[in-house]
This record gives C-alpha cells, structure tokens and sequence, in this order.
C-alpha cells in the first residue's frame, strides 16, 4: 500500500510539475492580459466616460447601437479593410520574389539581405518621421515629379484620395525585409536536389520555383498572409505620426478610432466597444490560420 501511495505521489508530482514551471507566466499573462480584457468587456456594456473617477453605470447594448450608427466608424472599418485588400497580398508575394533573390550564392549577397532588413531595425517614429518629410509638398518625391516635368507635386499626405495609400506604402517598406526572413528560412530548408531533378524534366529559371518552391512554401505563405492580416488590421503608428487620421478621416483606421475615443474624448466605453469588435475581427484571422494549419496536417 504504501508503494502505491508512493508511486502515485511521484506520478502526481511529474504531473503538476510543467505547470508550477508555467504558474510565474500565466500569472503575469492573468494580471497584464487576461483580465485588462475581461474588464473591457465588461465596459463594453457599460457607460463610462468624460468623468473617469465614477462608477461605470450599466448600459446594455446601447453601445453597439450607437456603433452601428455611427458613420465614423464605419468609414474606418471600409479604410481598415482596404489596407488589408491592399497591404497583405503585396506583403506575401513580393518578399517571396526577395528571398529567392538573396537566396542565391552570390558573392556579396549578405549585403543585399542587410539592406532589405534595414527597414524593418528602423524605429517606426523615425520612419514615419522621414516619409513625411519625403511625402511633404516640397519633399523629395515632389521635387523628383517636378524635376521631370509634372507643374505640380501630388497632396500624398493632404488628399483624402492620396493619404491612406501614402501610409500604406511605409507600412510596406518597413514589412519586405521581416517577411523576407520568414520566406528565407523556408527556402533554406528545400532540399537542392529537387531543382536539380526539376531542372533534368525541363523546369527550370521561373518555372522551377512555380512548379517546386511554391508548392512547398505553402505554409510560409499562410503564416505570412495571417500575421500580415493581423498586422494591417491593428496598424496606428504610421496613421499616428504620418496623417492622424486624416484629412477628412480618409485614412483613419479602427485602431486609431478606439485611440481616438479613449484617449483624446475620454469615452472608454465607446472605445471598448471598438475594441471588442476588433478582437473579433483578429480572432476570426487566426482561426482561419488554424483551420488552414488544420487542414495541411490532414492532408500530409
């Protein structure tokens, strides 16, 4: 009996142990994360501004009636989503196109991935700053159009038909080089032998990257496309330091909205509101990743 006792006990005590190892995390993830979330929740449902040493008195849904109302947000929901349409196909193609490039043996080449990275080691304030100055109405690029013959410079950050593409652009050019990297490992990763056999069958420049590096690719390419969707959709520091929003909210996205409301009108249960519709939006971005992850373990 007491073998048992014993037996039972060591057992009990490799069970529990991984998780007296997790407890120090999951506590700082309970207290930072898990119940800042719930609290907004909760607020969500409540009404909770202007004053914020009061009570927060319950209100019900009238919260999400007064979103589904409100023309703002609505406008910052269809920029939100055209940053996604627009931002997250160029960020999975183009830093493919990248690594296969510098994934060549050529002699200098680490120099060619240190540039391409460069932007991404770049503080975002320091790149916004720098593209505004470039985008400004004598900046560079203006001065560039000019040069070339164009009267007039082009209103990147001034124009509500310019400004939300302007910023999408940075968030471009800082997002190449990271995406590029997570392209690269993968590359690294396919054997050479299957090019040189491609290239035996005929596929060989272009193709053999259509017919070998794609295809097997495939779970680079939909982690790249999930945490570039994530990305788009909670974009704020280029928005922040480039337009704030503007001009005419053309180029305000949710995030800045929720900012916007909680921080400047002091409407925390408005914001919250924001927030928890944009916690729905990620949460279904990951879910289909997990499908899709899913789905390929299936498959192989």
């Amino acid at each position: 009996m007491q073998k048992l006792i014993s037996k039972d006990g060591v057992f009990l005590r490799q069970q529990l142990t991984p998780y007296l190892f997790l407890l120090p995390a999951l506590i700082v993830l309970a207290l930072t994360v898990f119940w800042p979330a719930l609290q907004a929740f909760y607020l969500s449902f409540t009404r909770f501004e202007y004053d914020l040493t009061q009570t927060p008195q319950w209100a019900g849904f009238s919260n999400l009636e007064r979103l589904w109302a409100d023309p703002v947000f609505w406008q910052t929901l269809r920029n939100t989503v055209l940053y996604l349409v627009c931002v997250v196909p160029i960020l999975v193609i183009a830093p493919l196109g990248l690594a296969i490039l510098v994934n060549q043996k050529l002699r200098g080449i680490r120099w060619f991935r240190v540039a391409f990275y460069t932007p991404v080691v770049i503080s975002m304030v320091v790149a916004g700053i720098a593209w505004r100055w470039l985008y400004a109405d004598n900046g560079l690029l203006n001065q560039f159009l000019k040069a070339l013959g164009m009267a007039e410079g082009i209103p990147w950050l001034t124009s509500p038909r310019f400004a939300l593409f302007s910023v999408m652009a940075v968030t471009i050019w800082k997002g190449l080089g990271y995406y590029m990297v997570i392209y690269l490992a993968g590359l690294q990763s396919i054997p050479a032998d299957l090019y040189e056999a491609a290239a035996i069958d005929g596929s060989d420049g272009i193709k053999k990257h259509w017919d070998i590096t794609v295809p097997l690719m495939q779970p680079y390419l939909f982690l790249v496309a999930v945490i570039s969707s994530i990305s788009a959709t909670k974009v704020f520091e280029e928005i922040y330091i480039m337009t704030q929003g503007g001009p005419r909210n053309s180029s305000k996205t949710i995030v800045y909205y929720l900012y916007e409301q909680a921080f400047q009108d002091l409407e925390m249960s408005y914001a919250c509101t924001i927030g928890l519709v944009l916690f729905l939006i990620i949460l279904s971005l990951s879910l289909v990743r997990l499908w899709i992850g899913g789905q390929e373990s299936a498959v192989s």
